[in-house]
């Protein structure tokens, strides 16, 4: 506990040298609001490259992985003649065949917050003589919007007129533009197998993403099976969101042996944004940090500065019966006063610049303007981290002034 005298003279030390105080408070206050701005930006780009991720695909998915490889059928002997024609690689299964067994068994995992089947095929879109491939989603609507937030992406027309009926659908907003359409219009589907059916715009979504907006086209499931020719309890893809996203990974690894398809993560799929999220975060943190290490320096340099010019003052208060304590308490009270103030005004800094930046007017996505974060525990952490740092570079000086011989200052 600082006692009043000792907190007296260190304020004393600090107002004689003001301007080197101010330098000293200022480098801690450029040092902390520069950390909260970037780790405050670098969080609101991170979070708006989640956000256009996870507008197409879940947290984890499972689905039938096509093998591509063609089996060894050649034996592995040097006695016999083999002649082999036109090998080729068979795949048995196409799809997921038992997907409602599949989903009601998922729904045990506490960590699971919702699943649905999407039955997605590849399919051609036509209005006229204008044409594009894309991808066809058969969905279950009320699962689709609760796992995606469909309803949200809706520029013109009804997410739920989608429900009524197995002629309606649903299109990005590129591809209506590509093709001339409007809600209220009809678009020819042509499945892979040569399947064509016309359908209904009740609506046109506009996500953000290209593999949505320009080359997809939402119907019911049950649509989507007539086309396929598929029964029920067919689905190409299982879409699962969990409560924790950055837990992905490590709540798939255990799917992945009691699911006889593929469970993929969505790290496991995205591994260019996890390196550049990772990447981002890293240099949100150095960067910062060492300007505030650079301040520490600084800060250091001025406290010592300060015990030479107060040597003899500290000579003198020592005589009167100040022990190394003291002294070292006296110093130390100065260094967290500057730290206090700096990380104050810097918490002010970070927060007026975080500010002005959230509202320039930038196309992220669907967003219209910088997305920032506001997080307590990003202006906790600078706060923390530049006290700690001052506290560092005023102890080293105290202890050298807490080692002053009296007697030797006095008589020199």
């Amino acid at each position: 506990m600082v006692t009043k005298t000792n907190l007296k003279v260190a304020i004393a030390h600090l107002t004689s040298r003001k301007r080197q105080a101010v330098v000293a408070v200022l480098s801690v206050t450029f040092g902390v609001g520069l950390f909260i701005f970037m780790k405050s930006f670098v969080g609101g780009i991170n979070a708006q490259q989640a956000d256009l991720v996870f507008a197409s695909s879940a947290h984890i998915r499972i689905f039938n992985e096509a093998n591509s490889q063609v089996p060894n059928i050649i034996p592995n002997t040097e006695t016999q003649v083999v002649n082999v024609r036109n090998a080729k690689a068979i795949q048995y299964t196409e799809g997921i065949k038992n997907a409602e067994k599949v989903i009601a068994d998922l729904q045990h995992n506490p960590h699971i917050l919702s699943v649905t089947a999407q039955v997605n095929l590849p399919a051609t879109f036509k209005n006229g003589s204008a044409k594009t491939g894309g991808v066809l989603s058969g969905v279950d609507v009320v699962n689709e919007d609760l796992m995606f937030g469909m309803k949200k992406f809706i520029q013109n027309g009804s997410w739920e007129e989608l429900d009524i009926s197995n002629n309606h659908i649903v299109i990005g907003r590129g591809m209506a533009e590509k093709l001339n359409l409007t809600v209220g219009s009809m678009i020819a589907v042509t499945s892979a197998d040569n399947v064509s059916k016309n359908f209904k715009i009740v609506g046109i979504v506009y996500s953000g993403t290209t593999a949505v907006d320009d080359n997809k086209g939402f119907i019911k499931k049950t649509a989507a099976l007539q086309l396929s020719k598929k029964n029920q309890n067919y689905a190409t893809d299982i879409q699962i969101n969990i409560r924790d996203f950055e837990q992905a990974m490590e709540i798939a690894l255990p799917m992945k042996q009691e699911v006889a398809y593929k469970v993929e993560s969505w790290q496991e799929s995205n591994q260019q944004l996890v390196t550049a999220n990772n990447l981002r975060n890293m240099i949100s943190t150095v960067v910062p940090l060492v300007l505030i290490i650079v301040a520490g320096f600084g800060i250091y340099n001025i406290m010592t500065m300060t015990v030479n010019e107060k040597i003899k003052e500290i000579a003198i208060l020592k005589a009167l019966g100040f022990g190394g304590k003291d002294v070292i308490q006296i110093f130390l009270t100065q260094a967290v006063l500057i730290g206090i103030v700096g990380a104050v005004t810097g918490i002010g800094l970070g927060y007026l610049i975080s500010t002005i930046m959230s509202k320039l007017p930038i196309s992220l996505g669907t967003a219209n303007h910088l997305i920032i974060l506001f997080e307590p525990k990003t202006y906790m952490l600078a706060t923390g981290i530049g006290l700690i740092i001052t506290i560092i570079a005023g102890y080293l000086p105290a202890r050298k002034a807490a080692g002053v011989d009296p007697v030797q200052i006095i008589r020199g």
